[in-house]
């Protein structure tokens, strides 16, 4: 029997933005290490032990992605977001993602649950 996990991290990207792969990558990844350092160190232990699952997911613009900060970050759910230098593709200072969790399922699907699929 498979267990179900209990803990993830949510990871919310902006489409309109319309980055390469790579770049795209790079902001998620910078999200991550955003969110495990937000987490405290017992949360992050009990993620780690299964397996560090993490969802990406999207928004249309920034408005959305910022009301999504601010509801994880009122629920008080370890939260960020990531501001790009500015040295590729986009302007310096752009919010390109908000990172949710590691933190339970339960409580990051309660803001994210009705966001769809980065694909």
């Amino acid at each position: 029997m498979v267990s179900e996990s209990e803990y993830k991290q949510v990871i919310v990207v902006r489409e309109d933005l319309k980055l390469s792969r790579g770049k795209l990558a790079v902001q998620v990844a910078h999200a991550a290490i955003i969110g495990y350092e937000a987490a405290d160190s017992s949360t992050r232990d009990k993620w780690k032990m299964e397996g560090q699952k993490k969802i990406v997911l999207k928004v249309k613009n920034l408005e959305e992605l910022m009301r999504i900060f601010e509801q994880a970050r009122k629920a008080g759910l370890p939260s960020g977001y990531v501001k790009d230098a500015g040295l590729t593709e986009i302007p310096p200072g752009t919010i390109t993602a908000v990172v949710i969790g590691p933190e339970k399922e339960e409580k990051i699907d309660k803001i994210t649950g009705s966001l769809p699929l980065l694909k």
